[in-house]
């Protein structure tokens, strides 16, 4: 017989009555349901303040938590390179994973230093976390070899907005991150569809973001049969844009670009303008990361990674890899950014 659902969440209050707490994964394989009937009858329970939930088990409101050692709630920590625009986001979605599952998320920064990693990591196990959520900072010239002891933590650990080198001891982690490469390519694309043959890249060289980002202009150009152009390196942020101001509109023939980021793409529509040349008529704009291209005059076309289902995404497969019974494969999770348009290539090519 099928149980309707105010049946159905009955029977779950008596179980866990008697049992404690119990994971959703048991108590569906219990009852004989779909785990996913099972987590939205939990969902509806906690929500009317029947039952608690916690990264994947449930117990009686006032109830021990059992789900950390010693009954506590859950601990995680999360290392980031710097606070702010791209990496806030990231650290709201975990944040907001964390408090749905009821476990308390501890932030460490590394201010885009990778000798200071460790030292945060290593404070951050101090304060017992029970796993560990890591953005290490691996740049073009700083080799992951030196930050291998990233493997050998103690406690659970997913990389977060880092793809783990092929066949390096990385790739034993757990890793949620952006396809930037993918991001990348929808903007080519885009522009590509309204004409343009040349597409100029304008980027940082001193982050991994933007190694990807490069990495996916050189791909993406590749694929879509366009004409290759040297990269105008920006570092640091808002140098040599007169450099693409130049160049857009000169002997290359590009009359677009996609700057990667928001902060540098936002300086370049006054500076064009000086120039006697408008966005979108004379030249289209795209801006990589989509954390203020909204703002922009006139607005920024851009790449919109998934940031805060990154950080909620990362948070969810730690808790899973804290709570699991057994082994579990590992996973690598890439996300896929979406593309925003607005004003700043409406513009045909010229």
């Amino acid at each position: 017989m099928t149980l309707t659902a105010e049946q159905r969440r009955a029977r779950i209050l008596e179980v866990v009555r008697e049992s404690g707490t119990v994971r959703v994964v048991d108590l569906a394989a219990g009852m004989g349901l779909a785990a996913v009937t099972v987590r939205r009858d939990v969902a509806a329970l906690a929500e009317s303040g029947q039952l608690r939930r916690s990264h994947g088990a449930v117990s009686l409101p006032g109830g021990e938590d059992a789900a950390g050692p010693g009954g506590r709630d859950l601990v995680v920590g999360i290392l980031v390179p710097t606070i702010g625009l791209y990496f806030d986001e990231i650290i709201a979605g975990a944040r907001a994973a964390a408090d749905a599952a009821g476990a308390r998320l501890v932030l460490g920064v590394s201010a885009y230093r990778p000798a200071d990693d460790r030292a945060k990591v290593d404070q951050l196990l101090a304060s017992g976390v029970d796993g560990l959520l890591v953005t290490p900072n691996w740049r073009p010239d700083t080799a992951p070899e030196d930050s291998e002891w990233i493997c050998d933590l103690p406690v659970p650990t997913v990389l977060v907005e880092r793809q783990a080198p092929p066949g390096s001891p990385f790739a034993q982690l757990d890793a949620v991150g952006s396809d930037h490469g993918h991001g990348v390519l929808l903007a080519l694309r885009h522009l590509a569809s309204l004409g343009h043959d040349a597409v100029l890249l304008a980027a940082r060289t001193d982050t991994w973001t933007a190694h990807q980002v490069r990495a996916g202009y050189a791909e993406g150009v590749r694929l879509l049969g366009l004409k290759a152009l040297p990269v105008v390196d920006i570092d640091p942020p808002g140098s040599d844009l007169d450099e693409v101001v130049s160049r857009l509109g000169g002997e290359d023939g590009a009359r677009a670009v996609l700057v990667h980021n928001d902060q540098d793409a936002l300086q370049l529509a006054p500076l064009l303008r000086a120039r006697g040349l408008k966005v979108p008529d004379d030249v289209a704009v795209v801006s990589y990361d989509d954390v203020v291209a909204a703002l922009g005059d006139p607005p920024l076309t851009a790449v919109a990674p998934p940031k805060h289902f990154v950080g909620r995404a990362a948070l969810e497969l730690l808790l899973g890899r804290v709570t699991e019974a057994e082994p579990s494969p590992v996973r690598h999770v890439a996300l896929l950014p979406d593309l925003k348009i607005r004003t700043s290539c409406g513009g045909a090519a010229g």
